[in-house]
């Protein structure tokens, strides 16, 4: 429920903070006094658009917040799977800031979330209805859920199972049209694959090749500064024909330490370590030998094919590239691909054969979500019938349509919620053919065909408040009563606020409030306030009256309040009359 309201800067509403009740509240004020302020605050809080010409006149900004408690089931939930969850408190609070140059801001719990997060979390948590107002109820497209709604929990439940199995048809049908492509075209794919791949195998690339050879080709241009550098590595620390080596003069003192072992005690290992360095330098100008030597092959010719190979390897890159692991992995990927390509006619033949298994499953789950569904519509229509008759229309006829959807060439056709359309069908005069609800064309009328879906509904779509933008339009007398006693009931599962200028209505609510105008500093600003027994009194007689307000308009609207009870006992009568039957 909304448990209550602040507006800031929204036209002629400086400040206003309003506290919502359980049960059902009503909103009155004369003409011009700002109701529709009221309405305009939630559906901002709705994620409606803000006009530009929203903001009182000399503020650069306005801000509409709304805290909500007393969560039910599915609110928790609906808002649980937008990340949001309530405080210790139990409250949630919606916010709206809305700046001067037409861009806005929402927050949820004073963080800061997308208009579509808003508009999403709110539309589990209020809805508002308004004249000819084309909410969910008149959008035949809604109209399935609201039955399955009506039909909860074997519907939700069946729902599920046919959901699960239409998921999995839909996935089969996406996979099969995928492998049916044309033939011929499929003999090209493959040919072009075959070609790919034996151009890139034939020249048997190896994981690291084009590095190893390009290091190859670096030193094959070094090579004369190599074997220069070499040559005089080997001659000074090992090999030399016109001087001794490091190495060999290391053994002469190695050897000269040998013969003075008898008189130095330290000689014997002193040796040892020289001969030591002699290996180390031995070991030092081999190596370098090494990787200086080309072999037996020419480095001319050495470069040639170096160079050659890479070439080739370049040729591979701008083909299938850019770089030399993504020409592997071309490779790789064309053989997964080709190999798809030819066992597509054996996986062909799996996935029709679950095709045809899961469109068994598919039309008989189908077929149980068509049956239950006609027997809830009859049920659904009935009570809606029985609502109109209470509120003076006895003659309109109301039914939830179930047809099958079929295609234009007479094919049963399936979608994410089964076979079926639903429609609600309205016909409101004697021998004129049922309608749609959106071609309903009297206001009185559609007002209280909407409030008799609302009443059936009432508790089972899980909002917690549901407000009324001036449902009496068009009623009057009696029938304003009984709308009047409807709302009243329906508040007992789910919180009502209603904008009305019915004496009626206003006499049945639980909470009423004053929308008035007054001005300050030569400035007009609306102000709500919540009224005591005589503070109502006055406000029914108002609308009751005319110029003057005379005593007996007085004593009638200290009697419409006073058979508040009474006519709502009346009224729960009526309804267990219906539910009987």
């Amino acid at each position: 429920m909304l448990v209550s309201l602040h507006i800031e800067n929204i036209a002629v509403a400086r400040s206003i903070d309003i506290n919502f009740g359980r049960g059902f509240n009503v909103l009155t004020g004369e003409t011009g006094a700002g109701k529709s302020i009221i309405i305009g605050s939630i559906g901002l809080l709705m994620g409606n658009r803000p006009d530009k010409d929203l903001i009182r006149s000399g503020e650069s900004k306005a801000m509409v917040s709304g805290v909500f408690g007393n969560l039910t089931e599915r609110e928790t939930e609906a808002l649980s799977q937008n990340g949001i969850t309530a405080g210790d408190d139990g409250l949630v609070c919606l916010q709206r800031d809305i700046n001067a140059d037409g861009r806005s801001q929402a927050r949820i719990n004073g963080r800061l979330v997308p208009i579509t997060m808003l508009r999403s979390c709110a539309a589990f948590l209020i809805n508002i209805h308004g004249q000819h107002d084309n909410q969910t109820l008149l959008d035949e497209d809604t109209h399935i859920s609201y039955l399955d709604g009506w039909a909860a929990p074997e519907s939700l439940r069946m729902l599920a199972d046919y959901g699960e199995i239409y998921k999995r048809a839909s996935e089969l049908k996406r996979e099969i049209s995928s492998l049916v492509t044309d033939t011929r075209d499929k003999l090209r794919r493959a040919e072009m694959l075959r070609f790919q791949i034996s151009d890139i195998e034939d020249a048997k690339l190896r994981p690291g090749e084009e590095e190893t050879l390009i290091a190859d080709e670096k030193r094959i241009l070094s090579f004369e500064k190599l074997q220069r550098n070499a040559r005089t590595i080997r001659e000074n620390l090992y090999i030399s024909e016109t001087s001794k080596t490091a190495s060999e003069l290391i053994r002469e003192a190695a050897d000269a330490l040998d013969a003075l072992s008898d008189e130095l005690p330290d000689a014997a290992k002193e040796a040892e370590r020289l001969r030591g360095y002699m290996y180390e330098l031995e070991d030092i100008a081999e190596r370098v030998s090494q990787a200086c030597d080309f072999g037996d092959e020419d480095p001319t010719s050495a470069l040639d094919r170096i160079e050659s190979r890479l070439a080739a390897i370049e040729k591979l890159k701008r083909k299938y590239g850019p770089d030399f692991s993504d020409v592997l992995a071309f490779r790789d990927n064309a053989r997964k691909e080709l190999e798809a390509i030819d066992g597509s006619d054996m996986r062909l033949k799996e996935l029709r054969a679950e095709q045809g298994e899961v469109m068994s499953r598919l039309k008989a789950s189908a077929a149980d979500l068509s049956e239950l569904r006609s027997a809830a519509a009859v049920t659904l229509s009935r009570k809606v019938v029985g609502e109109l008759s209470y509120l003076d229309m006895s003659k309109v006829r109301f039914t939830a349509q179930v047809t099958r959807s079929v295609s234009s060439e007479g094919v049963m056709q399936y979608g994410k919620d089964g076979r079926d359309n639903v429609a609600f069908m309205v016909s409101t005069n004697p021998g004129e053919p049922l309608k749609p609800m959106a071609k309903i064309a009297s206001g009185g009328e559609l007002s209280r065909i909407m409030l008799a879906l609302k009443s059936v509904f009432a508790g089972r779509d899980g909002i917690g408040a549901i407000v009324y933008d001036e449902i009496d339009t068009g009623v009057s007398g009696s029938t304003a009563q009984k709308i009047g006693v409807k709302l009243a009931l329906t508040a007992a599962d789910t919180q009502v606020i209603c904008v009305t200028h019915s004496a009626q209505i206003a006499a049945l609510a639980k909470k009423h409030l004053l929308i008035r105008k007054y001005e300050k500093d030569g400035r007009t600003e609306t102000v709500v306030d919540e009224l005591d027994r005589n503070g109502r009194i006055d406000e029914i007689s108002r609308i009751m009256g005319g110029i003057e307000i005379t005593d007996a308009i007085k004593r009638s609207a200290r009697e419409l309040l006073d058979s508040r009870d009474s006519l709502l006992l009346s009224g729960r009568s009526n309804d267990d009359i219906q539910n009987d039957e």
